[in-house]
């Protein structure tokens, strides 16, 4: 068969990508099935046949998991007891300068809000607490002498005395850096990460690392290392991953900022599982230095470090220190008219039969905030229509896999060989198995993806090239586009397992290299939050960072009270 026809056949093909792309394999298994007919039809029957098969598979996998979760204790988070807790880490910041409060107050009162929180939700998995309060001790007498004045020190330090957190894949001196491996448990950071080093160069304290999944390979952060993290809104419920402990911990206001890397929605997809902003800067702008699992050539560009907060006022400050130098590519400071932005947003990326569909929920938030833009700005906003979306997880797995890193059975062997799938998969069976069953999966799956030189590959890869020529034609240098982080607000622990593509919602968005911004958006009718993405093209960076919606609307993850009834109702309205 020639090239040009097993491409006139890729939409159909596709659907089967994760299932050795069936379709493809049976075309090229003999010359007579190049008859387009032909191939439309057994095509039809492989779609009919997955949509089927996904779409059963979450009426029971919903059912079940309620059943199973809906008689669980609701163990809910002790109140917040102290207004410190409810400041911006801007605002923190501007009150320490003035000595309206001290560091160490902050850093104390952060300390006893994590010791309190974090045996429910196990987001925190090392700290140096002695260490960022004799930093906090420095800084109040640096602030007592009156060295330097208070324009001088926003200007040098811009977040003197506020606590910080970070992820375990990054290295931080004197702390565990395991990214969730067992082969790493017992490696200790030499020497800080750049952006750790950013971070304390404007004055920030480190205090703890949070929990990742395993090498940071799933949208679920659990790993044999530290345990499972769980949701502060409902901790039956995922954190999310990777960056999963770090927006469970800034949701339980655990910390006032952190810091989180994002190759696949890694920081996107937890802080909408856990209603807080996120944002993914522009590919190339923030060091990625000193961060496990190593990434090399193209996988570089796919892997960014931004901020993460509970507040959007904290996100571009933020975002200017992590930046370091190359903040002044980014033309943060350029103002822009929200009135003459020209706005666009999607509901879902299609009917792939490998994707959940979009919770009425989450199309009902969307639809607000389409009414906000319009009533707020008198602005239009177009709904767009983008069909190569629909090729969403093709395109990302594609150009991952021929990004040229060693493949995951290699990373979770150290880069020491490879581990055996099979018999890492017996070992599970019988308890002996240092891997988690996500990681396993993330290991098969991969082995799944054809190789960067099969046709479907090269045709996946142009077609992501050809969406990002596309989102810039549309777009230009003064359109925002909103699209669904996931389907459904946060899910069950082990849910993800029967639904593992859809992350599609963000990944996506790496392998183009634009900047998105994750902005919570309410409760749902679960009790869990919503949110939106905001995307928009590199000339409009600090519209990207969501100042349409600044104001507070995270809300406190106590006292959610959710019917049961009505639960297993709002689980089943995605069929």
């Amino acid at each position: 068969m020639s090239y040009c026809a097993c491409a006139q056949i890729s939409r159909e093909s596709s659907k089967t990508y994760f299932f050795l792309n069936l379709t493809y394999l049976v075309v090229m298994a003999t010359h007579k099935w190049c008859q387009e007919e032909k191939v439309k039809i057994l095509t039809w029957f492989v779609g009919l046949f997955l949509n089927v098969l996904f779409r059963t598979t979450e009426i029971f996998s919903n059912v079940i998991f309620w059943l199973v979760y809906r008689n669980k204790e609701k163990i809910r988070l002790p109140a917040i007891d102290n207004s410190i807790l409810l400041e911006s880490a801007t605002c923190l910041a501007k009150k320490i300068r003035t000595q309206e409060i001290t560091s160490e107050e902050v850093v104390k009162t952060f300390i006893r809000r994590i010791k309190t929180v974090n045996p429910i939700i196990n987001c925190v998995v090392d700290n140096r607490f002695d260490l960022a309060l004799e930093e906090a001790r420095k800084v109040d007498q640096l602030l007592q002498s009156g060295q330097k004045d208070e324009e001088s020190l926003e200007i040098e330090t811009p977040f003197l005395g506020v606590p910080f957190t970070i992820k375990d894949c990054f290295s931080v001196a004197g702390l565990h850096y395991t990214s969730g491996l067992v082969k790493r448990k017992d490696i200790i950071g030499k020497f800080d990460s750049d952006v750790v080093i950013l971070m304390k160069k404007a004055g920030a304290i480190m205090l703890a690392i949070t929990n990742v999944p395993e090498m940071c390979m799933w949208w679920e952060s659990v790993n044999n290392v530290y345990g499972r993290s769980r949701n502060p809104y409902d901790v039956n419920r995922t954190v999310g991953g990777s960056s999963g402990g770090e927006a469970g911990l800034l949701a339980a206001a655990g910390s006032p900022f952190g810091i989180g890397s994002d190759i696949g929605g890694s920081i996107r997809l937890p802080a909408f599982f856990n209603g807080i902003f996120g944002h993914k800067p522009t590919s190339g702008i923030v060091s990625n230095h000193e961060q496990q699992p190593v990434a090399e050539k193209v996988l570089q560009s796919y892997l960014v470090t931004g901020p993460m907060s509970r507040f959007c006022s904290d996100l571009l400050p933020m975002y200017r220190v992590l930046a370091g130098d190359k903040v002044k590519q980014l033309k943060l400071d350029e103002k822009v008219s929200l009135s003459k932005i020209r706005y666009f947003y999607m509901e879902h990326f299609g009917k792939n039969p490998l994707l959940s569909r979009v919770h009425p929920d989450l199309k009902k938030a969307q639809r607000k905030v389409v009414h906000h833009i319009r009533g707020t700005y008198n602005a239009s906003i177009q709904k767009l229509k983008l069909p190569l979306l629909y090729h969403a997880m093709e395109m990302w797995s594609v150009k991952m896999t021929s990004a040229g890193n060693p493949p995951f059975v290699a990373e979770l062997a150290m880069r020491k060989g490879q581990i055996s799938l099979v018999v890492e998969f017996l070992k599970f069976c019988i308890g002996k198995c240092d891997h988690t069953l996500y990681a396993l999966a993330m290991g098969f799956l991969e082995k799944l993806c054809p190789p960067s030189s099969h046709p479907l590959s090269v045709k996946m890869s142009a077609m992501c090239d050809e969406l990002r020529l596309q989102l810039q034609k549309v777009l230009g240098d003064d359109g925002v586009l909103l699209v669904p982080p996931h389907p459904t607000a946060a899910i069950y622990h082990n849910q993800s397992l029967t639904r593992p593509f859809n992350f599609a919602y963000v990944a996506i968005f790496n392998v183009l290299g634009f900047p998105v911004t994750q902005v919570p958006l309410g409760l749902g009718s679960c009790g869990v939050p919503l949110g939106v993405q905001s995307f928009c093209e590199f000339a409009l960076q600090n519209l990207s960072l969501p100042l349409f919606l600044a104001r507070p609307i995270w809300h406190r993850p106590t006292n959610i009270i959710v019917d049961k009834a009505q639960l297993l109702v709002t689980c089943i309205m995605i069929i």
